[in-house]
C-alpha cells in the first residue's frame, strides 16, 4: 500500500495527496503533518518505515468538501486519489490514481466557491519589461488575455482581476509584491514556449490560427494563455468543452486604474480589508449570483467606448419605464447559477440538483422575453433574442429528473420513473422485495409457531430471519445460522438466499443503470452547451442591468451625459457610499472642469469633507463609465482615460517603505502617466516630510499637473501657500470646504465654495478628537506666540521665499564670464587661477 502511495506522491511532490482508503482520505508523512496543522485534525501514526512510525491523518469522504474549502482558502492545492479498481477482483492493494487536482484557481464545485465572486486562475509571461497576462474562470469558461507595458501595469491588472492563483515561469521571477500573494505557483519554462502554446490553443478552439481572436501577433499573451490552458488540462484530467473562445482585453478600451487608486476608491474591498461600506455593497442588489459577478466585473473595468455606455444607459431608461425592472427582478428571483452549472455539465461533474436548478432557470426564459416585449433599447432587444427558450432541453430534464432529486448520484434516486423501461423493471423487482418480506415473515411465523420472528435486511449481512434465544428449540433444520447476537440468533433459508441474490442483483443493476443514464443525460446537455451558455450570459447581463435600474430609482440617481469635449461638470453630486451610512442628510456639491479650468486647489479643515468630495467625483465618473446612472442632479463628462488617487497615509513596512516613500512612489506614478484626459485626486502631498520640503514638492507637483500634463486635478492641501498657484496658472482655481466656529467649537458645513479657506481650524478639530484641554490651551498659546513673532518680523526679507530669486554673480564668477580660454597662455592661466582663488577668499571673508 505504501509503495503505491509513494509512487503517486512522487508525481505530485509539492501538493497534498488525499489517498482514498475506504470511507476516508488519508494523508501521510509531511502531508499529514501539514494538513493536521491547517485543518486542526488528529495526527496519528501507523506501521513502520525505516524503523519509525509513519505519520498519518485523515478526513471522512462524506465531509471532504468542507476540508478542501479550508485548504484552498489557505492557498493549498490537493490531488484527489481515488480507488479505480474492483476490490473483489484485485490482488493486493486496489488500483488507485489521481482523478483530479483541486487548486485555488481551478475550483468549480459550489461548496468551494463564493457565489458572488469570480474565482480566477491567472498566468503571467514576461519578456524584458513587458508582460502577458491570461485569466480563466473555469467555473464559467470565461477566458481572456492581454499584454501590459511594465510592472506597474501588471500590478494594476492583477489588482483588478484578483486571481485566486497565479502561474508564472520559474525562470522569470515575478515582482516581489506578487510573490508574497497566496496561491502563487511556479511552472516549468517549457510550458510558456510560444509554438506549443499556439498549438494547445488552436486545438482547444478548433481553429487554424488565433487571428479570429485578435491575438495572433501578441506573443506574450499567447504564451500566458497557453501555459494556463496546459495547467488546467493537467489538473482537471478531462476535456474543457465550455472553454470555446479567447477574449483579448486591451488596456486602452477601459479607464485605467492603478492598484493603489483601486484600493483607495474602495470599489469592492474597504481599506480595512472588509466588504462593508464599499461601492459594491451599495450597488449590488442583483437577484442571481452570475449577475452579481458580472456587475463586479463592470465596476472593476469602466469603459471608454461611449457607444457601449450609451447603450447601457438607454437600457436602464427602458427598464425604468413603468418600473419594468420590477417584473424582470421578480422573474429572476431564486434563479440558479446557470453559468456555473453549465461549466459543471461540460466537465461532467454536475450533480442532480444542478440539473433541477438549470431546468428552473430555462423555464423562466419565455416569461423574461414577454417582460421585455416592446423595449426601445437595442441592448435589451439583443438580450431578448439571446433568451430564446430551449423547450427540448426543458422537456428532456422534466422527463429525466425527479422533483427534488438527491444531492449526490452515488445512491441513485435521481432518474424519474417512465424515463427508461429497463430501469423501471429493475426498480419494480427491487421495490417488490418489501411485500415479499412481509409475506415471508407471516408464513414463517405460522410454520414455526414463533410469534416474535422477524425478517429483516441490512447492508452488511443482507437478508436474515431473526429469532430470540428463548425460541431456539423451535428452529427448523432448514434454517442456517448467519449471525449470533446477544439474546438473538439470525438465520438464512434457501428460499431467502435465492431471493436475496435476485433482489440485490436487481438493486446493483438498477443503480448502475441509473448512473449510466445520468452520464448520458450530461452528454446530451453538452451537445446544446453553446446555446445554453448564450442564454446564461444574457440572464447575467439582464440581472445586472435590472439591478442598476432599481438602484437608480431607489437612490435617486440620474442619467449622465457623455461628451467628446474635454471637461467634467457635476451638479449636486453625492458620495454613493457615505450618503447611505449618514444619519443626517448628505450635503451635495458641484464640480466643474473645462479646458481652461483643469485644477481645483481645495483647502479647508480636517473633517470638513475634502476626501469625501474628491472621492465622490471619482466614483461618479467611474459609475458613468460602467453604464450606471449617477448620484447627482446632473453630470456631463468628457473623455476620461485614467483615474489616479493619492489619498490617505499608509506605509509598506514589509517592503521597507515609509509612509512618505509610499506617498512619493504613488505621486511619481501619477506624474509619469497622467494625460490631459486623466482625472487625478491628490490629498496632502508633502505632509510626510519637513514643511519646506513638503511645500516645495507639493508646489512642483501641482505646477507639473496644471502646466505640463494638463490633467483634471483635485488637489487638497493644508499648505495655504498653495492657494497662490491660482495667481500664476490660468487653469488653476481655489475652492474650499466651509466651516463656522460656535464658541470654541467648530461646525462643518461640508459645502464647497469658491476661493481659499481663511483658516485651518486645526485646534478645534483636535479638541473634537479628544485631545486634553491642557494640551489644546498650550497649543493655542504657542500659536498666538508664533503669530506675534510673524507680525513683529514683518520685513518681507525675513519671510520664507518658496522659490527665491537667482542671486547676483560674485567677483570670481564675473571674472570667469569675461574670460576667453582660447586667448590665454599657460602662464596666464596659472596667474588667473591665483587671482580667482584670491577673489573667492575675499568674498568668503565678507
Amino acid at each position: 500500500m505504501m509503495q503505491q502511495y509513494l509512487r503517486i506522491k512522487a508525481e505530485h511532490p509539492d501538493i497534498l495527496v488525499f489517498y482514498r482508503m475506504g470511507d476516508f482520505y488519508e494523508l501521510f508523512y509531511d502531508d499529514a503533518r501539514r494538513a493536521a496543522e491547517i485543518l486542526d485534525i488528529t495526527l496519528t501514526a501507523r506501521g513502520q518505515s525505516a524503523g519509525e512510525s509513519i505519520p498519518m491523518a485523515g478526513v471522512p469522504v462524506h465531509a471532504v468538501e468542507n476540508y478542501l474549502a479550508r485548504l484552498v482558502r489557505r492557498g493549498e492545492s490537493v490531488a484527489i486519489c481515488e480507488q479505480i479498481g474492483d476490490p473483489a477482483t484485485s490482488k493486493g492493494p486496489v488500483e488507485r490514481q489521481v482523478t483530479r487536482v483541486v487548486t485555488p484557481g481551478t475550483l468549480t464545485d459550489d461548496a468551494l466557491l463564493e457565489d458572488r465572486r469570480s474565482n480566477l486562475l491567472a498566468a503571467i509571461s514576461q519578456a524584458g519589461e513587458r508582460y502577458g497576462v491570461a485569466a480563466l474562470e473555469l467555473s464559467s469558461g470565461r477566458f481572456t488575455t492581454q499584454e501590459v507595458e511594465d510592472a506597474d501595469g501588471l500590478l494594476a491588472e492583477i489588482e483588478r482581476l484578483g486571481p485566486a492563483e497565479i502561474l508564472y515561469d520559474e525562470d522569470q521571477p515575478l515582482p516581489e509584491t506578487l510573490l508574497e500573494k497566496k496561491g502563487v505557483t511556479r511552472r516549468p519554462p517549457w510550458h510558456f514556449e510560444e509554438d506549443s502554446c499556439r498549438r494547445l490553443l488552436t486545438r482547444q478552439f478548433g481553429t487554424r490560427d488565433l487571428t479570429g481572436f485578435g491575438c495572433e501577433e501578441l506573443g506574450l499573451a499567447v504564451r500566458a494563455a497557453g501555459a494556463l490552458l496546459q495547467y488546467v488540462t493537467d489538473t482537471q484530467r478531462s476535456a474543457l468543452p465550455h472553454v470555446t473562445a479567447l477574449g483579448v482585453e486591451r488596456r486602452d478600451e477601459g479607464i485605467i486604474i492603478d492598484a493603489a487608486s483601486r484600493r483607495n476608491l474602495e470599489i469592492e474591498t474597504n481599506l480595512g480589508g472588509g466588504t462593508d461600506n464599499t461601492l459594491t455593497s451599495v450597488l449590488d442588489t442583483t437577484r442571481t449570483a452570475m449577475g452579481s459577478r458580472l456587475l463586479r466585473r463592470w465596476l472593476h473595468r469602466p469603459l471608454r467606448d461611449q457607444a457601449r455606455l450609451q447603450a447601457r444607459h438607454d437600457a436602464l431608461e427602458s427598464l425604468l419605464e413603468q418600473r419594468r425592472y420590477d417584473t424582470v427582478r421578480d422573474i429572476l428571483h431564486a434563479t440558479g447559477d446557470a453559468e456555473r452549472i453549465l461549466a459543471r455539465v461540460a466537465l461532467r461533474s454536475a450533480r442532480p440538483r444542478d440539473l433541477e436548478a438549470l431546468r428552473h432557470a430555462l423555464e423562466r426564459l419565455p416569461r423574461l422575453q414577454e417582460a421585455l416585449t416592446g423595449v426601445s433599447s437595442e441592448l435589451l432587444y439583443g438580450l431578448m433574442e439571446a433568451l430564446a427558450p430551449h423547450p427540448d432541453t426543458v422537456d428532456l430534464l422534466t422527463r429525466a429528473m425527479v422533483e427534488n432529486p438527491p444531492v449526490l448520484t452515488r445512491d441513485g434516486g435521481m432518474i424519474a420513473a417512465g424515463y427508461d423501461s429497463e430501469l423501471d423493471e429493475l426498480r419494480a423487482l427491487s421495490n417488490n422485495a418489501n411485500q415479499f418480506l412481509v409475506d415471508l415473515e407471516a408464513q414463517e411465523r405460522e410454520a414455526t409457531g414463533i410469534g416474535t420472528l422477524k425478517v429483516s435486511y441490512n447492508r452488511v449481512h443482507g437478508y436474515y430471519i431473526e429469532v430470540t434465544r428463548a425460541n431456539a428449540e423451535a428452529i427448523p433444520e432448514r434454517y442456517t445460522r448467519r449471525q449470533t447476537l446477544k439474546g438473538t440468533e439470525r438465520y438464512i433459508t434457501p428460499e431467502l438466499k435465492e431471493f436475496e441474490e435476485k433482489v440485490l442483483s436487481a438493486r446493483e443493476r438498477a443503480l448502475a443503470r441509473e448512473k449510466a443514464l445520468y452520464d448520458d443525460l450530461l452528454e446530451l446537455l453538452g451537445e446544446s452547451l453553446t446555446g445554453l451558455q448564450t442564454a446564461a450570459d444574457a440572464l447575467a447581463e439582464l440581472d445586472a442591468l435590472a439591478c442598476l435600474a432599481e438602484r437608480a430609482d431607489t437612490l435617486d440617481y440620474s442619467r449622465p451625459q457623455l461628451s467628446q469635449e474635454p471637461g467634467l461638470t457635476i451638479e449636486h453630486g453625492r458620495h454613493p457610499v457615505v450618503e447611505q451610512v449618514l444619519d443626517t442628510a448628505f450635503v451635495p456639491n458641484d464640480v466643474h472642469f473645462s479646458d481652461d479650468r483643469r485644477m481645483l486647489v481645495i483647502t479647508g479643515p480636517n473633517m470638513g469633507g475634502k476626501s469625501t468630495y474628491m472621492r465622490q467625483v471619482a466614483l461618479i465618473t467611474l459609475l458613468a463609465h460602467v453604464g450606471s446612472f449617477v448620484p447627482a442632479r446632473s453630470a456631463m463628462l468628457g473623455p476620461v482615460d485614467r483615474i489616479f488617487t493619492r489619498i490617505g497615509a499608509s506605509d509598506d513596512l514589509a517592503s521597507g517603505r515609509s509612509t512618505f516613500m509610499v506617498e512619493m512612489t504613488e505621486t511619481a506614478n501619477i506624474l509619469n502617466n497622467a494625460t490631459p484626459q486623466s482625472l487625478v485626486l491628490l490629498d496632502e502631498i508633502g505632509r510626510g516630510t519637513s514643511t519646506f520640503d513638503g511645500l516645495s514638492l507639493a508646489w512642483a507637483a501641482a505646477e507639473c499637473l496644471a502646466e505640463r500634463l494638463g490633467a483634471f486635478t483635485l488637489f487638497a492641501t493644508h499648505y495655504f501657500e498653495m492657494t497662490t498657484l491660482a495667481e500664476q496658472q490660468a487653469v488653476v482655481r481655489n475652492i474650499h470646504l466651509d466651516a463656522v466656529e460656535h464658541g470654541e467649537r467648530i461646525v462643518f458645513l461640508h459645502t464647497v465654495k469658491d476661493g481659499p479657506a481663511n483658516q485651518s481650524y486645526g485646534l478645534q478639530v483636535a479638541a473634537l478628537a479628544g485631545v486634553p484641554r491642557a494640551v489644546i490651551d498650550a497649543a493655542r498659546g504657542k500659536l498666538e506666540e508664533l503669530e506675534r513673532e510673524t507680525r513683529r518680523r514683518g520685513d518681507p526679507a525675513d519671510q520664507l521665499q518658496l522659490f527665491p530669486a537667482t542671486p547676483e554673480p560674485g567677483p570670481a564668477e564675473t571674472r570667469l564670464q569675461e574670460l576667453e580660454p582660447d586667448d590665454i597662455t599657460p602662464r596666464q592661466a596659472l596667474d588667473l587661477l591665483y587671482e580667482l582663488k584670491r577673489l573667492v577668499d575675499t568674498g568668503q571673508k565678507r
